[in-house]
């Protein structure tokens, strides 16, 4: 079961004191499908990082009952560990590791008994996503597998949560469909949440709701603003 998300005068500021994003207030329900578009340099990727807690922020984050930035580095590590994957768009893979390896990174952060669970379901989603779990260094794979196994191991732990920045910007229009198919697929599935930060205007149509961020101010929501 996924959680609801309140947000609640949020600010991420830049050195120089400059505020980089500001969110006065936010409710997601569970299980829904959101995307976040608007200029490049708007705040969007901002605004992901800091729902996962990866960034320092004033305000309030709040996954279900657990309020984020309240909380230490450490116990954000791992409160992300086990309720929120991350799908990067520079990938973000061990280039010498294979697909194997690299989608069951989580369980190297998954409690012991929970390792084994957590590297067998790496391996189902890389079989559901269409790649053969193995140890060929992803080095060699393509724009579109490369992603595929990011996604799998977002997957890996059974988050509740995934939030997926520009998720189909470095591929393809066909392996771009196909990885928007995919997402979709498996969040609506097991009733996950998913913010995606995208330009992709065939992806934006496919969420629930999208976000309209401009100069680090949330200006617009509703499905109006895709």
């Amino acid at each position: 079961m996924s959680l609801p998300l309140a947000i609640r005068d949020l600010r991420v500021t830049g050195p120089s004191g400059r505020v980089l994003l500001a969110v006065d207030a936010l409710d997601l329900a569970p299980g829904s499908l959101v995307g976040v578009r608007g200029p490049s340099g708007a705040g969007k990727s901002t605004l992901l990082y800091a729902l996962g807690g990866l960034l320092p922020a004033a305000g309030a984050v709040r996954w279900g009952e657990t309020e984020l930035l309240s909380l230490s580095e450490e116990r954000r590590t791992a409160f992300r560990a086990v309720h929120i994957g991350m799908i990067f768009q520079d990938f973000l893979l061990f280039e010498e590791l294979g697909s194997t390896d690299n989608a069951a990174l989580p369980a190297m952060f998954a409690p012991r008994a929970s390792r084994k669970a957590t590297r067998e379901a790496a391996a189902a989603n890389l079989r559901h996503l269409g790649l053969e779990p193995g140890a060929r260094p992803v080095a060699s794979f393509s724009g579109g597998e490369r992603q595929r196994v990011g996604v799998a191991r977002a997957l890996a732990s059974n988050a509740p949560v995934l939030l997926a920045d520009e998720p189909t910007a470095s591929l393809h229009r066909e392996a771009a469909e196909t990885l928007i198919g995919d997402l979709v697929v498996l969040t609506r599935e097991h009733g996950r949440t998913l913010i995606a930060v995208s330009h992709d205007l065939n992806l934006l149509a496919r969420m629930d709701r999208v976000l309209w961020v401009e100069d680090g101010v949330l200006r617009m929501e509703g499905p109006d603003a895709a």
